[in-house]
């Protein structure tokens, strides 16, 4: 995200009214309003009724009435994920914003710029345990960059305009501002002044040109180096940059779970997401390197598996803007702190003159390796056994039918895996998913989001039988706001990624994992019947040959919002698989086969 937060003549919120006299609530709108704000999500109640009866007759920002207030929470991350905008929410105090929480919490976790505002009690009432009084500033204050608590009218434009610098800048996240009811009521000379200045927030941006040296250095000496990409490359709007250094380096690629589509699946360097179900090749690569460059990624435990016995023989270069995650879970011999564009863009620089003035090492050796296991190992799936659709096949025609310009929002278990698997993604900001809180019932709405931020492009929304679930009443907001998503429920009957833990770890013991959802004439519920009762076009899908003409026909129906209850086998499993609190060395490439790799060197 860009932390400039200077502004010209041109910029509106240089040329902002003074002296107007407005209520507080008003004075919200026309904060968001000269903050670019043109979208929200939201759902009213009594802590916030002033701002919505203004809200009620404001021709900016658009208000999309949710049905639930995570709802509103995931789908402006959906907003902001897509379209690399601050993606904003409103709810009332009390259960309004606690159920803002959840969506909180995995913006926080994911680095998404959200700006969460919230009504509390008269300020006179607070702890006093107020009718839907609750300390939300309190709540939230693990899970924001920063939580605000106004009490004053006057107070709300500065504070509106801190929080979007927060949300935006540095390690984008989201951000709370509560507002009590009287603020909202007070009159005052409304004054705007975008220009912020938080005492001891100054993220560092561009990095120290000795690291960005030794880094180069490294990086001309090692023999089996790889480029560990992560989700903050994607914040940072640096994909162009990147391709750029791959190529000028000629090392493999490896991108995570929320880097997908960052660096072209289709580029010969890209080996695949690694981790917990990564790729062979790109889970070997990283375990084997002598080197990691590792760019925006923060050594999370789906990827590293046992971290103790992660890349044992690897040094590290570790550039992340958050400095709090540099030596985190593994030292790094070249720390670098810094706006991964900016870093990518210094790198590049320093590594062209050294390559004028020295020879790099020779990757041809390495190249053989990993061209070997992505022969020997490639992504694939066994046809089912029982007649059911395969989820891999539903899910991969899917992404070849809509392309690449589409976006696919997943929810959160098997579908996700196979989502990140069998999909091929040549762009950023493509790919939109709950990767570090793992939040099931984000998709439908985060699709929601970012259809709205993004209305020319086909958004799906592939969802599992649980995940959707959750939150499927979003499908009204869809169609009342004429926000015309598709939705694939890959239907296994059951919750699969907990089933298949159960099927390997506890002996095919399935405690409470059967949703009763798939098969047969007692489906709880019906998902065709489901969605036709909210307004959508629902289709069944149980045989293959049905597989292209449903997803085609869904394509090409853009007025109103799609179901389709794909029935796929409960027996599927997600597969490569690094088991929880081993070695990624111990990948296993199916059910029955951990191979032996010291045999492939």
């Amino acid at each position: 995200m860009n932390s400039d937060t200077s502004t010209t003549a041109a910029d509106p919120r240089a040329a902002a009214p003074r002296g107007e006299q407005m209520s507080g609530a008003q004075a919200v709108l026309r904060s968001l309003e000269l903050l670019g704000v043109t979208d929200v999500f939201g759902l009213p109640g009594g802590a916030v009724l002033p701002l919505y009866d203004t809200i009620m007759n404001a021709p900016m920002p658009r208000h999309i009435l949710v049905r639930h207030e995570q709802g509103a929470g995931h789908a402006a991350e959906g907003y902001a994920a897509a379209s690399g905008r601050v993606g904003v929410c409103i709810a009332t105090s009390g259960p309004g914003a606690t159920n803002l929480v959840t969506a909180i919490a995995d913006a926080y976790m994911d680095s998404v710029p959200l700006l969460a505002i919230t009504g509390q009690v008269f300020s006179h009432l607070m702890g006093t345990d107020a009718f839907q009084e609750a300390d939300i500033v309190g709540i939230t204050m693990p899970i924001t960059k920063h939580s605000f608590l106004v009490k004053r009218a006057e107070d709300i434009p500065s504070t509106l305009a801190a929080a979007y610098h927060l949300a935006a800048s540095g390690r984008p996240g989201p951000v709370l501002v509560d507002i009590t009811k009287d603020a909202q009521e007070g009159l005052f000379d409304f004054e705007w002044d975008p220009r912020v200045d938080l005492p001891g927030y100054r993220p560092i941006t561009k990095a120290n040109s000795k690291q960005i040296q030794a880094a180069a250095e490294l990086i001309a000496q090692a023999d089996r180096p790889v480029f560990y990409v992560g989700g903050g490359v994607v914040r940072a709007e640096a994909s162009t940059e990147l391709l750029r250094l791959a190529e000028q380096v000629g090392a493999p690629v490896v991108t995570t779970l929320m880097a997908r589509g960052v660096f072209p699946d289709a580029h010969e360097q890209n080996l695949g997401m690694p981790g917990m179900h990564g790729t062979v090749p790109a889970v070997l690569a990283l375990q084997e390197a002598d080197l990691l460059i590792t760019l925006g990624a923060r050594f999370d435990d789906r990827v590293t598996g046992k971290a103790a016995q992660f890349a044992p023989d690897a040094k590290v270069i570790h550039a992340d803007i958050d400095p709090a995650e540099i030596g985190k879970i593994r030292a790094a011999d070249v720390p670098i702190v810094g706006d991964a564009r900016e870093v990518i863009a210094d790198l590049v620089a320093a590594i062209s003159t050294l390559q004028r003035d020295r020879e790099f090492a020779d990757l041809t050796v390495w190249w053989n390796r990993l061209n070997g296991l992505r022969a020997k190992f490639p992504l694939g799936y066994e046809p089912t056994s029982d007649g059911l659709l395969s989820p891999q096949h539903v899910i991969q025609r899917i992404g070849e039918l809509t392309g690449p310009e589409g976006v696919f929002a997943s929810g959160v278990g098997q579908h996700q895996m196979w989502a990140a698997q069998f999909i091929a993604y040549q762009r950023p900001n493509a790919w939109l998913n709950s990767g570090g809180a793992g939040t099931m019932g984000y998709s439908v709405p985060a699709a929601m989001g970012a259809k709205v931020a993004e209305p020319e492009r086909a958004v799906w929304a592939i969802d599992g039988d649980g995940c959707f679930q959750m939150t499927n009443q979003e499908l009204a907001t869809c169609v009342v706001n004429n926000i015309p998503i598709k939705v694939a429920i890959i239907n296994n009957s059951s919750l699969g990624m907990v089933r298949q833990w159960q099927t390997l770890i506890y002996e095919g013991r399935y405690s409470n994992t059967d949703l009763n959802t798939g098969h047969g004439s007692s489906r709880v519920p019906d998902f065709v019947k489901l969605g036709e009762a909210y307004g959508c076009l629902s289709i069944r899908v149980e045989h293959e040959d049905q597989v292209d003409d449903a997803i085609r026909l869904a394509l090409e129906t853009n007025d109103r919002p799609v179901v389709i209850d794909f029935v796929v086998s409960a027996d599927a499993m997600v597969w490569p698989m690094v088991r929880q609190g081993t070695s990624n060395s111990d990948v296993q490439y199916a059910r029955e086969h951990s191979p032996e790799w010291e045999e492939e060197a």
